[in-house]
């Protein structure tokens, strides 16, 4: 497979496009991303954050999402490598993920822990950030003899937080879950133009993103 992957030249518009789609839909950003959908979506559940916001509604649930979740683990990955600990920020290494892996598990195990004790976010919302963990542990594991691409377990993910809360909780969902296969096959189609994964590695991030959330979502949803 990998030589088949090698094989094929794409036009560099198309890596350009492929490379910006790449920044566009990286995994940091969906923790933030899904906060701010299910806000807008379901005030009614988050309403004791709005209460408690700083000068704009639900700030300071943005802020901390995005504190623990992009800003923590973007600061890891450049600290690795302006220490040398990796060799690209593009983590294309299956070496270059193991010091940015352990950081994003201690982060993403906080903010579930967090907001879990503190007791007054929906339960589908801690699930989503357990799910997160899960998900990373599993890659952060497989690591060692797999490369499993890390955006496809993101929107992996995505698809299997949209699908627990259409089939265990009745949400309507429709809508945004067709969005979201949309990303997904954007995200997939754009590591497999820059040859940065193989198909099964690209399956395999499917697979554990959806799981992790149904898991999530069983133990704590």
């Amino acid at each position: 497979m990998e030589e088949q992957k090698s094989t094929v030249t794409f036009p560099p518009a198309l890596r350009a496009s492929a490379t910006v789609f790449s920044y566009l839909l990286h995994p940091l950003f969906i923790p933030l991303l899904i906060t701010f959908m299910v806000v807008t979506a379901l005030p009614e559940y988050f309403m004791v954050f709005k209460h408690d916001s700083i000068k704009f509604p639900f700030d300071k649930l943005y802020i901390r999402v995005g504190v623990g979740s992009l800003l923590f683990p973007l600061l890891a990955v450049v600290l690795s490598k302006l220490l040398g600990f990796v060799n690209s920020v593009q983590l294309e290494e299956r070496t270059d993920r193991i010091i940015p892996y352990v950081a994003t598990t201690i982060f993403y195990f906080w903010a579930f822990y967090t907001f879990k004790r503190q007791g007054i976010s929906p339960g589908f919302f801690n699930a989503f950030l357990l799910g997160i963990f899960i998900a990373v542990v599993i890659c952060f594991v497989a690591n060692s003899f797999v490369k499993i691409s890390m955006h496809t377990t993101g929107w992996g993910g995505v698809l299997g937080f949209l699908m627990v809360l259409m089939w265990g909780m009745g949400m309507n969902v429709s809508v945004p879950l067709a969005l979201a296969f949309v990303l997904t096959g954007l995200a997939a189609t754009a590591r497999l133009i820059l040859k940065a994964h193989t198909p099964q590695e690209i399956y395999t991030g499917l697979l554990v993103g959806i799981l992790s959330q149904v898991i999530a979502y069983a133990i704590v949803g």
